[in-house]
């Protein structure tokens, strides 16, 4: 899709006027995005318990013969089925919707897909979590709550910045009912989905954040996601352990992250019919769960057990990680529908489990326990495959209540960071758009520019001649025309070259472009170049299409730059 061309905010609104319709905004967006993640979780939960996929729900019904054993290997690929008939036939994406989606809408403000994928999407989670698919919840409720914060594109209030500005309140309420943390989701939304802090956005998203909070705990008294009682990091060398275990966790996250990648890219050109590949990798799923009933679903009693100590053994847990790491990739990379934040938190709080049966087992080292390991491991591994430290940390504090335990997380989660960021990238969304041609690595403008094809800066008002049209008729033209060179094409339309104000033969332009120049691409090979404009050539028939001046490419990447600076220093 072309990204728009910025322009000045029409008909804005005043400053009491804005504030009253922005915190309105706020609070229906917060309260819908609130009330839809609950409902999404309590749907997967029913669904979980119905389908045999929750432990408690198993244990019930372990004595009746072959129900658990055929119901653990037959609902996830049956789940695995339905998600692919959705995709088919409800979908006009045909793909699940999520973070990169919302990102690249916010960056480059652009409409979300269409309702209807949306919805198909939401519903295609929905099945493939109450499934027991081994996918993440978040993913599907940050997609869910922008999808409700972007209806209000469809409003004309005169507020600029509506649109992002209602995305970034769906997913900030999401995160701060999924997590019980309304810090931590109003700092991801800014932090993943605007990229900025700016007044105007800060007072609205934080405002959804605490509706969503309000609601999940004190409307609907929503338990925690898991309680942890730490006393305190007794020990100052534990600091380097922590450090440790974030490189750790870097590799693994990376690790994890490329082999999503790969299996997408595997799963896309493989011969298996796109209508069976979930359901495949939902038997796999299930072949496994006979033996580790703990990948089934998002994991939340893995979760909450592996901050325990004696709950799981290191070879337990070692396979535990490889599985989840090993399934998350299979199912996601062959179509079920969900994110990636709920399998990284089960992974690194795995992992910092086993990290700490393996410096305890040296019996070298007193440490603090089991519980801030685990705690440090999963947002050492889950902030760079999100590519939010920040929130990460904040999450911890607001989960714990803790301030030690939030501290040895924030060592681990910059030692991670800074490892996965140097040799993977900001993120798996991240590197999920870039693969689709929108990095965002090297800033917002620079994103805009390359986004921007030189088509949108051009002009067809030059002095455009056949070359059966005799010199003397062009140079009259050129004389009485602020332009110094025509350009001629043949009477097909094919481009043969340029005549300048007083010549006689054609010369080849210093430069010319072509559809696919974007205007990052214009302004760098502009360096140096002296002349009225630069033709725009079809690459493939040679038909001039137009011509592009200096001046219309700077004022592109001026509209682009002011358009930004609005956005990031507006206030109420």
């Amino acid at each position: 899709m072309v990204p728009d061309r910025p322009s000045t905010p029409p008909d804005v609104a005043s400053p009491a006027r804005r504030a009253i319709v922005l915190m309105l905004c706020a609070l229906v967006i917060g309260g819908a995005a609130s009330l839809a993640a609950i409902g999404l979780t309590d749907a997967v939960l029913w669904l979980n318990d119905v389908l045999l996929i929750a432990p408690r729900a198993r244990v019930q019904y372990e004595d009746a013969g072959m129900l658990v054993p055929v119901a653990t290997v037959a609902v996830p690929a049956l789940g695995g089925l339905i998600v692919a008939l959705i995709w088919r036939y409800l979908s006009s994406a045909g793909r699940v919707l999520g973070p990169p989606d919302v990102i690249e809408a916010v960056q480059f403000e652009r409409p979300l897909p269409d309702l209807r994928s949306g919805a198909a999407s939401t519903l295609a989670a929905m099945v493939s979590l109450g499934f027991g698919a081994s996918v993440g919840q978040y993913g599907p409720m940050v997609y869910l709550g922008a999808m409700l914060g972007g209806l209000v594109r469809r409003l004309r209030l005169g507020v600029p910045n509506l649109p992002a500005i209602g995305v970034a309140c769906g997913v900030a309420a999401a995160i701060a009912t999924a997590f019980n943390a309304p810090v931590a989701g109003l700092v991801f939304a800014h932090e993943v989905v605007l990229r900025h802090y700016s007044t105007q956005a800060f007072a609205p998203t934080t405002v959804a954040a605490v509706t969503g909070y309000v609601l999940a705990n004190v409307v609907f008294e929503r338990p925690a996601l898991f309680l942890v009682q730490f006393e305190g990091v007794q020990h100052g060398y534990e600091f380097v352990l922590f450090g440790a275990l974030g490189l750790l966790c870097a590799a693994l996250a990376m690790v994890f992250m490329r082999l999503i990648l790969r299996v997408a890219a595997h799963a896309a050109q493989s011969r298996l019919p796109a209508v069976l590949r979930p359901a495949v990798a939902g038997m796999a799923l299930g072949l496994t769960a006979l033996w580790l009933p703990d990948v089934l679903g998002i994991g939340k009693e893995a979760l909450r057990f592996a901050t325990i100590e004696g709950a799981f053994g290191a070879g337990e847990l070692a396979v535990l990680v490889a599985a989840k790491i090993t399934l998350t990739a299979l199912c996601i990379g062959f179509g079920f529908a969900g994110g990636v934040f709920s399998p990284a938190l089960l992974i690194g709080i795995l992992f910092g489990a086993l990290f700490w049966t393996a410096v305890d087992g040296t019996g070298l080292l007193p440490t603090s326990g089991i519980a801030v390991y685990a705690i440090c491991g999963m947002m050492a591994l889950t902030s760079p495959v999100i590519g939010a430290p920040l929130t990460t940390i904040l999450i911890v504090f607001e989960l714990t209540r803790n301030y030690d335990i939030t501290i040895a997380a924030m060592v681990a989660v910059v030692f991670s960071n800074l490892i996965a960021h140097r040799f993977f990238g900001r993120s798996l969304f991240d590197v999920q758009l870039a693969r689709r041609g929108t990095d965002l690595s090297a800033g917002r403008d620079r994103a805009r520019l390359e986004a921007m094809p030189i088509t949108t800066c051009l002009t067809t008002d030059m002095i455009r001649a056949t070359n059966n049209e005799p010199p003397e008729i062009i140079q009259a033209r050129l004389a009485a025309s602020p332009w110094s060179e025509a350009y001629i094409t043949d009477t097909a339309g094919r481009f043969l070259g340029v005549l300048p104000q007083g010549g006689q033969t054609l010369i080849p332009p210093a430069l010319h472009f072509n559809e696919a120049t974007t205007v990052l691409d214009a302004m760098q090979a502009l360096r140096g170049f002296i002349g009225d404009g630069i033709p725009v050539v079809n690459s493939e028939t040679g038909a001039l299409i137009g011509v592009v001046s200096e001046a219309s490419v700077i004022e592109a990447y001026l509209d682009i730059s002011q358009s930004l600076r609005r956005e990031e220093n507006a206030v109420l």
